[in-house]
Order: C-alpha cells, then structure tokens, then sequence
C-alpha cells in the first residue's frame, strides 16, 4: 500500500512539472528591461560582419532600436525602419513616414538573401 501512495505522489509531482514546462507563463516584452540600446546601423553592420555572432548576442533579447521609418503598413501592424529592420507592432500606432523613432522589441531572426532584421511584440517608445 505505501508503494502505491509514493508512487502517486511521484505521478502527481511528474505531471504537475511537465504541466508548468509546457503552460508556462508568456513574456512580456514591454515590461522587460532592454538588453541592448542601439541603431539601425550598428545591428546591420553585427549582421554582416558576423551572423552567427550576432545571432548569438541578440536572437531572442529585448532590444531598443532607432530608426528612420521607412515603409508602414498599418493593416498588418508592420514597420520597416532604414529599410533593414522589419518590425511587427503589438498596436497599430499612428507613425509618420520619414520619421525617426525608438522602437523596443524581441529580435527574431535574420534574412540573410534581404539582409534584414526581424523584430516583433514591438511598440513605439
């Protein structure tokens, strides 16, 4: 009988964590501290010189960036700045073409063939 309590108990505990791992909370980039504060050109030229170095200091991080926008599309919420960072916004905000802003968000991921940046759960600072 108290092989059965025990290993129950070990079930329960089992399942309770492999619950927590795949229901956990999500991030909330807004509320995050920025890891890096930087522009436009700075990213582009960690880009080119060393992707896979860049990649490793800001694939998945909180980012400040700022930039000149460049391209809007308020329908999908996007935003290119200096035509090299593709930014997907959480709101629709209104933005000014030419304008230079300070955008926070989580990079993730490099188009090598269009040399950009991706950039998501973005909001204007």
């Amino acid at each position: 009988m108290k092989k059965i309590v025990v290993g129950l108990v070990v079930l329960f505990a089992i399942l309770l964590v492999s619950y927590k791992y795949l229901y956990h909370a999500h991030r909330d980039i807004a509320n995050e501290e920025a890891v890096f504060s930087v522009t436009v050109k700075q990213v582009s030229n960690d880009f080119l010189q060393d992707e896979a170095k860049a990649n490793i200091k800001y694939l998945d991080k909180s980012i400040q960036i700022t930039g000149k926008v460049t391209n809007i599309d308020i329908a999908n919420k996007t935003i290119v700045l200096d035509e090299k960072v593709f930014v997907l916004l959480k709101d629709a905000n209104v933005v000014k073409l030419n304008e230079t802003i300070l955008v926070k968000g989580r990079v993730i991921g490099y188009d090598s063939l269009l040399e950009e940046i991706k950039i998501d759960q973005a909001e204007i600072k």
